[in-house]
């Protein structure tokens, strides 16, 4: 009942048990941002149209295989995952690079007031467009991907970055 009347305290919660698990306050202030651009990007589809999960669903995967050239689906299974959350296995980068296209995205159905499931889809596939032309120039100025098959099911976040400073 709480959390219904204040908001903040179930943000509170999520981030005590990602904090738990062994995230880096670092991560989890990405990923709770990464929600909310989510959540906005899907109330902003459901305002114009757009109706049935299935939509959604496809919708997503458009921003996803313009941002990171693989559906949600195919993401899990290039990091070996299940019934999992991708994004809670996501890497800083990875959680990033699919606010951008998200809010892009949001961007450009607002800009170009899209209406119905066929316009939202254009602008759904330009904003992941624009996030996997970043993607690709980050991964040519770092000289290596950007997408890894690295999770967090075996080894907390916070360890395994920890672990790559030391590699350094």
């Amino acid at each position: 009942m709480q959390e219904i009347e204040d908001p903040e305290l179930a943000q509170k919660r999520m981030k005590e048990l990602y904090a738990a698990k062994g995230y880096s306050d670092d991560w989890i202030e990405k990923r709770v941002r990464g929600i909310a651009i989510r959540d906005e990007l899907m109330d902003e589809w459901g305002k114009r149209g757009v109706k049935m999960e299935k939509e959604y669903a496809i919708l997503t995967a458009e921003i996803s295989k313009a941002t990171f050239g693989m559906t949600p689906s195919e993401y899990k299974e290039f990091k070996g995952l299940k019934r999992e959350n991708l994004r809670d296995h996501m890497n800083d980068l990875e959680l990033i690079f699919s606010m951008l296209g998200e809010r892009v995205s949001t961007e450009i159905t607002r800009e170009e007031d899209a209406q119905g499931y066929t316009e939202v889809e254009g602008a759904a596939k330009r904003g992941g467009r624009v996030a996997g032309n970043a993607r690709k120039e980050t991964e040519k100025e770092l000289g290596r991907p950007i997408t890894s098959s690295e999770n967090y099911l075996s080894e907390p976040e916070k360890k395994k970055k920890l672990e790559d400073k030391g590699k350094r």
